[in-house]
């Protein structure tokens, strides 16, 4: 090509030259594809399917995701070391394929070096972004890569319950430590990074030219000069369902005993109760759960277990589903309202006794879960304001100082509340 003709022509944008998104689990992914389903400039999520391929592109590949520069959509995932979450993550990354969006996979955990490897491979990605998104503020991987990012516009999206802990700790200027792990005794890696979390935090408050965005569904307080948009889970209802309801009722279980929160006999003793009382015939598992903890379970409650190959919240919108689901405190006490709104599930939330927690508990443990479950009593101001048959026209783009509510829309059915056994 000679310099006259391509004097007047603008080179192509490259994957990561425009937003790059760093996720590390499934539910990270799947809020970056709820994020780009209602940002302007990026058609081919809004509808919740791939478009065609226009002539020009090879066949069966779907257009790029691009933002508002016409920049691809890049999702780069640092693949954690689980097995259960490697394989929700991979089917994740098909659907984002789908989808239109680039996806790029590291190995950034499970040997010697892959940090070091991960951090010096996206260096480059990562200087020139204009627009960082995360999902998982604590990660240390994150806060090691955080520095080499340049961006003026970051966004976070949820990584669970966490959402509410990173807001909570950005407005009293805390260290950004995960709440089951708050009042422990700090270890020496802890000390060690330190330093990346300190610089993280700072990082990620609004100030200066710096645009900070939380896209969330939890009911989370963003401090002020962070702007707040909704998550309705739009793209996860146009996407999939209306799902089959059954008439039995479906049981979500929990990794807080692997986290070391509640003890495991106690756990064993409630599930089977719960089980035995409410007709329970199907455990779904959470991807952390113990396989040996699972056996029990099944041997002792002839419950099904269920390993989920995608994130709860699609698998309950693809169906079939329980008419009722008994859910400990997480995530999907507030996400599964807003994915089965209309379906006639009811959601009911089993609390946690403090009798149950163990003795290397933080002394946060109880009070964050008692929290969730007393937030999802009523409905967060996006369950209320949704439906499984609301539009799925985007809200209009908010300031990045000024918190905005989506267009109000019909009620879900905010979940109720179980007795302890």
């Amino acid at each position: 090509m000679t310099a006259a003709s391509s004097a007047g022509r603008k080179p192509s944008p490259r994957p990561g030259d425009g937003t790059v998104a760093l996720v590390e689990s499934p539910v990270q992914l799947l809020n970056v594809l709820e994020w780009a389903h209602i940002q302007p400039g990026v058609p081919a999520a809004r509808d919740g399917r791939a478009y065609d391929p226009p002539a020009a592109a090879p066949a069966g590949r779907a257009t790029p995701i691009r933002d508002t520069a016409g920049a691809p959509l890049t999702v780069v995932v640092l693949s954690p070391a689980d097995p259960t979450s490697r394989g929700q993550l991979r089917r994740m990354a098909e659907l984002a394929r789908d989808e239109g969006v680039a996806v790029r996979w590291y190995e950034a955990r499970g040997n010697r070096g892959g940090l070091l490897r991960t951090a010096l491979a996206l260096a480059p990605t990562l200087w020139r972004v204009r627009r960082l998104v995360i999902g998982d503020p604590f990660s240390r991987l994150v806060q090691v890569l955080l520095p080499l990012c340049r961006a003026r516009e970051l966004t976070v999206v949820d990584d669970g319950t966490a959402t509410m802990e990173f807001t909570a700790i950005l407005a009293r200027g805390g260290r950004l430590v995960r709440w089951h792990r708050s009042g422990r005794r700090r270890s020496p890696a802890d000390a060690a990074f330190g330093v990346f979390a300190s610089a993280a935090r700072r990082r990620l408050t609004p100030g200066g030219k710096r645009q900070v965005e939380l896209f969330s569904a939890m009911p989370a307080t963003p401090p002020p000069g962070m702007a707040l948009r909704a998550n309705a889970m739009s793209w996860t209802r146009a996407r999939f369902g209306p799902p089959h309801v059954l008439g039995g009722t479906d049981l979500i279980g929990t990794s807080l005993v692997e986290t070391g929160v509640v003890d495991a006999e106690h756990y064993h003793a409630v599930v089977a109760d719960l089980a035995e009382r409410h007709g329970a015939t199907r455990y779904f598992a959470h991807r952390k759960e113990a396989q040996d903890k699972l056996h029990r379970l099944a041997a002792e409650t002839g419950l099904e277990i269920v390993r989920p190959d995608l994130p709860l919240e699609l698998v309950a919108r693809r169906g079939p589903t329980g008419r009722a689901i008994l859910s400990f405190p997480s995530t999907v006490v507030h996400t599964l309202p807003l994915v089965l709104a209309g379906t006639g599930v009811e959601l009911t939330v089993v609390d946690i006794d403090p009798a149950w927690l163990t003795s290397a508990a933080g002394p946060r443990a109880h009070t964050f879960l008692t929290a969730i479950t007393e937030s999802a009593q009523a409905p967060t101001e996006a369950a209320a304001q949704t439906s499984a048959q609301a539009p799925t026209e985007p809200p209009a783009q908010p300031s990045a100082r000024t918190p905005t509510e989506p267009p109000a829309q019909a009620a879900a059915q905010p979940p109720a509340k179980a007795p302890a056994p």
